[in-house]
């Protein structure tokens, strides 16, 4: 039986994974998927690599008790009937926050776990539905090496400015800093440039990582320089739901004169912020696009602006850009968010070519363009996948086999 990775990104009402071969470089997708629903009405989906095949199963009438736990014994027996001689000899994991002390993917131990609840309350939107998927995976698999990969990890060589903020230093020691996101993302773009554009790989890149959670990342020679994202995943670009960059000062006047909970602020900042508080209308960007809704314009036009003063911002933290990735549903997908993004940045070295960018072609600008914009799809499985495989002492497989 052949040694295959599964990979786990578990979320409070779903949980996606993928299958994977090991290989000398990037694992070989076998199989990908994802139940919805947990805690409701649960419903699979998965998708055999090979052919395309799908298979679908409603799961309503399942029981409700240990959502999380249901939802992995449902993908795993699934894999096991499917791919037979398939051997799950490892199971990765997507965890939000690494917090200061982890640099890299971890095999899981109680003390591991033990450091990641405590990060709970820097990423509550992730990381307690994160842990539960890990806690089901090892009750399911006991013995099998589970693997934690970090978002945050790719960020943490930053120098102290990059991951300070201008409070008492004490409260950096205590672990108050910039952490980042979406880093095993942009881990993925800058090992997948170095095979489509090895010069720009080697040099200086803004990678646009633009989806319902939304950041941009200053990347030199293939590390992280600066990331949009602070302490949670709340700063920076606006998302979907969440505001984004917002003065301090605007929390401290609806906590004392607005009156509002703790609980309420925090549910208005993760859940009825960013394109949907807005727009009015919705968080979807194709919805967006399509609506005749002024507000809805606006949406759009703020979440471009913010971009736009992000990229500026990294020209000069790099000292110049060499090239620009989009990449994420948004980044891969929406050719208006791309061109409005670029428009009027010949002064930068962007000439774009419309046409190309209207295809979603992998490269947007033309020939004359002095710096070069790439579309390139992610996937952050892909990296957890990988990582998984050498934290755990898997046997990279030929190529041939």
């Amino acid at each position: 039986m052949a040694d295959h990775v599964v990979t786990l990104n578990a979320g409070s009402s779903s949980i996606k994974f993928g299958l994977f071969a090991s290989k000398p470089n990037l694992p070989r997708p076998v199989a990908s998927g994802q139940v919805d629903g947990i805690g409701a009405d649960m419903w699979f989906k998965a998708r055999h690599a090979e052919d395309a095949s799908t298979t679908q199963r409603d799961l309503a009438d399942m029981p409700r008790g240990d959502g999380h736990r249901a939802a992995i014994d449902v993908i795993l027996g699934w894999i096991e009937r499917s791919f037979p001689d398939a051997r799950v000899a490892a199971i990765g994991h997507r965890v939000v926050h690494g917090g200061p002390d982890f640099a890299g993917p971890v095999l899981v131990t109680p003390d591991v776990l033990t450091c990641l609840g405590k990060l709970a309350p820097l990423a509550p939107l992730h990381q307690p539905h994160n842990l539960a998927g890990i806690a089901a995976a090892t009750e399911a698999f006991p013995g099998v090496p589970q693997v934690a990969c970090f978002d945050t990890a790719f960020h943490r060589g930053h120098c102290f400015v990059s991951d300070t903020f201008a409070l008492p230093r004490r409260y950096y020691e205590k672990g108050i800093r910039r952490y980042g996101f979406h880093g095993l993302s942009y881990d993925y773009i800058a090992r997948r440039m170095r095979e489509i554009a090895p010069l720009e790989a080697a040099g200086r890149m803004v990678v646009a990582h633009l989806g319902n959670g939304a950041s941009m990342c200053a990347i030199e020679n293939g590390r992280s320089v600066a990331s949009t994202m602070g302490l949670t995943a709340l700063d920076g670009l606006p998302m979907g739901t969440r505001c984004g960059q917002i003065d301090p000062g605007v929390l401290l006047y609806l906590l004392q004169h607005e009156r509002l909970p703790v609980d309420a602020v925090a549910d208005l900042l993760y859940e009825e912020s960013g394109l949907l508080g807005l727009s009015g209308v919705s968080q979807d960007m194709r919805e967006l696009e399509q609506s005749d809704d002024p507000r809805c314009r606006e949406a759009i036009d703020y979440f471009v602006r913010r971009i736009r003063h992000e990229l500026g911002g990294f020209a000069v933290t790099l000292g110049g850009i060499d090239a620009v990735v989009f990449t994420a549903g948004i980044g891969e997908h929406s050719a208006l968010v791309r061109a409005a993004v670029l428009d009027g940045l010949e002064w930068l070295g962007v000439v774009l070519d419309a046409e190309a960018n209207a295809r979603h072609d992998q490269i947007i600008s033309t020939p004359a363009s002095r710096l070069r914009v790439y579309v390139v799809p992610t996937d952050e499985e892909a990296m957890i996948a990988d990582q998984t495989i050498d934290v755990a002492g898997l046997a990279r497989i030929s190529a041939a086999a």
